[in-house]
């Protein structure tokens, strides 16, 4: 019954959604970054984020420290909270939060296929890989010999098995292009997760519904931008776009269709949503376009923790993180190149 979760929620997932709106609390403030902001070195990073939720992932690092290795510990802070939700996570929450991991484990599939294509060794190809995204089999990809075998593996082993099958065959890994592979698998998953969450109701498909449209759009059109002036025909853009989202169906079809900058913008302007992103652009500014879509998806998400009683905290709350994730990575280059005027260039800040 619509709007009636209220009354059971509590049972089953009270517990981790606590957990996970704790969690939320933990995030780094305006504050923290402005504090960032004025680290003359690597160390000075690691001294002011020891007071925060990563400080005991971060207090026993070596020095020299490197940025790689900071956020490495870092990332460490936000896998282990996911695997105690996990842990803790009745049967429908549990099938979500897997959702939620299946475009990690999406990267490290392409990875290990990438490394496999040329030849790279199977060791560092796992160090490679994000920890969300690994799965019990996945050191069993890298040691085939071909992409027919390849193709056996990852419909046996791994848990995208239904993405693969339903979408390519081993003939495509061996001719399609890597980046088309990625985008092919990636539409299958979010039309699929998509299906899930409005299967589950109630305020999770509504506050998922908005976040997973919203992806949707983004990947649409970054496949659009990153394919203008390639081999890549119109109808073949079009099946690598999801079959939900604001843009969905006539934006997608004028995104198709667009050679520019100027077209893109053009189709996005008319979904009342975009328009307003792409009124803070001038009128030639990809560059920024990056930033400001971030900046949106951050906002989308933090709402998601106005609404009680849904699973969309969790998927916004690994967003966020992730976002801080790259928060930090920026500010720790642009420190160790001795770039520190461009670190708020690149912050998107989340409260």
């Amino acid at each position: 019954m619509a709007g009636m979760e209220g009354l059971t929620f509590n049972i089953k997932d009270g517990f981790t959604d606590a957990v996970v709106r704790g969690h939320r609390t933990g995030l780094l403030s305006s504050a923290d970054y402005n504090n960032l902001a004025q680290c003359e070195s690597l160390d000075d990073i690691k001294l002011n984020l020891s007071a925060t939720d990563y400080g005991p992932y971060i207090q026993n690092l070596a020095t020299p420290l490197h940025t790689t290795t900071l956020l490495e510990a870092c990332t460490q802070l936000l896998v282990d909270q996911w695997s105690f939700l996990r842990a803790n996570a009745d049967t429908n929450l549990g099938k979500f939060l897997d959702y939620c991991t299946y475009g990690h484990m999406i990267d490290n599939v392409i990875l290990i296929v990438t490394g496999t294509l040329h030849e790279r060794d199977v060791q560092d190809l796992l160090a490679k890989c994000h920890p969300l995204g690994m799965f019990d089999s996945i050191a069993t990809l890298a040691v085939a010999s071909n992409m027919r075998e390849l193709y056996r593996l990852v419909l046996v082993d791994t848990p995208l098995a239904s993405y693969f099958a339903e979408t390519l065959t081993s003939e495509d890994l061996d001719e399609m292009n890597i980046e088309i592979l990625r985008n092919t698998l990636y539409k299958a998953y979010l039309d699929d997760f998509d299906k899930f969450c409005s299967k589950l109701g109630g305020a999770t498909a509504v506050v998922m519904g908005d976040l997973l449209a919203f992806e949707a759009d983004r990947r649409a059109l970054n496949i659009t931008l990153n394919s203008i002036g390639t081999e890549l025909t119109r109808d073949d853009r079009r099946k690598l776009y999801s079959s939900f989202g604001e843009l969905y169906p006539v934006g997608q079809a004028e995104l198709a269709l667009a050679e520019d900058f100027a077209q893109i913008r053009t189709a996005m302007e008319k979904v009342p949503a975009y328009h307003a992103i792409f009124s803070k652009l001038a009128y030639e500014e990809s560059q920024a376009l990056d930033r400001i879509m971030y900046e949106e998806e951050v906002r989308r998400e933090a709402l998601a923790f106005e609404q009680q009683f849904h699973y969309g905290v969790f998927y916004a709350y690994m967003r966020l993180r992730e976002q801080e994730l790259r928060n930090i990575m920026w500010i720790a280059e642009c420190v160790a190149q001795n770039q520190k005027a461009r670190i708020t260039d690149g912050i998107v800040y989340i409260f």
